[in-house]
């Protein structure tokens, strides 16, 4: 298994002049430092991707354990794309992906771990809230059916962890490339779920500590969590 972080993006909602996976915490790890630490204590940093573009040196510099994939095109895509060139990158195996600005209890890991081990695609979910802003999603035959900013009567929030099986991600990629450049990966999930019938669990982990960082009031919810 493969393990991909995003972080090409400005991050421009946060303010910082630097990008936003290296903004610091108050227990003196960063973002990304924090993900990578948790990540270490599961998997091997070995197969941890990096997909940068923004000042992408500061990250390169401070984490030269892992390898990179670079978008040069990340002032005018979003997330699709970055996927999209990761996943090119491991064609015939599975991946477990976050973005950049999620801050996460290692535990929520165990949890997980399941789904990996069986080869279940997956979204991870928080059902405790649903906020408006947010990625939601809805069921159909216990799988999800749709996933999106705009989902109407959502079941939770996507929070920014998931996982494509090896079985799963030919499709997923094929699906990518029909996404608009600034189209989130979330919809290139949604296309082939309504395509090909892709089946991806929404597993919940409400019971840990998980949030995206894009404003300063959710920095300040993380150091509160995280200290």
């Amino acid at each position: 298994m493969k393990i991909v972080i995003l972080a090409a993006g400005i991050g421009s909602r946060l303010g910082n002049p630097f990008p936003k996976p290296l903004t610091p915490l108050n227990n003196g790890k960063s973002i990304m430092g924090l993900q990578i630490d948790n990540i270490a204590q599961h998997f091997s940093t070995d197969d941890i991707s990096i997909v940068v573009g923004f000042k992408k040196d500061l990250i390169m510099e401070r984490f030269p354990e892992v390898t990179y994939v670079y978008n040069p095109f990340f002032d005018r895509t979003n997330t699709s794309k970055s996927l999209l060139k990761a996943l090119t990158k491991s064609r015939d195996k599975s991946v477990l992906w976050l973005n950049g600005d999620v801050v996460f209890d290692v535990n929520l890991l165990n949890k997980l771990r399941p789904y990996i081990n069986k080869g279940q695609s997956f979204v991870a979910v928080n059902t405790s809230k649903v906020a408006e802003e947010e990625v939601k999603y809805t069921l159909k035959d216990n799988y999800i059916n749709t996933l999106s900013k705009t989902v109407k009567n959502g079941l939770g929030e996507a929070v920014g962890i998931n996982f494509i099986a090896a079985t799963d991600i030919k499709q997923l990629i094929s699906r990518l490339e029909e996404c608009d450049d600034n189209d989130y990966f979330e919809r290139g999930l949604e296309i082939a779920i309504e395509k090909d019938g892709l089946q991806i669990s929404a597993v919940d982990i409400s019971e840990f500590d998980c949030l995206e960082v894009d404003f300063k009031e959710d920095l300040e919810n993380a150091n509160n969590l995280f200290r």
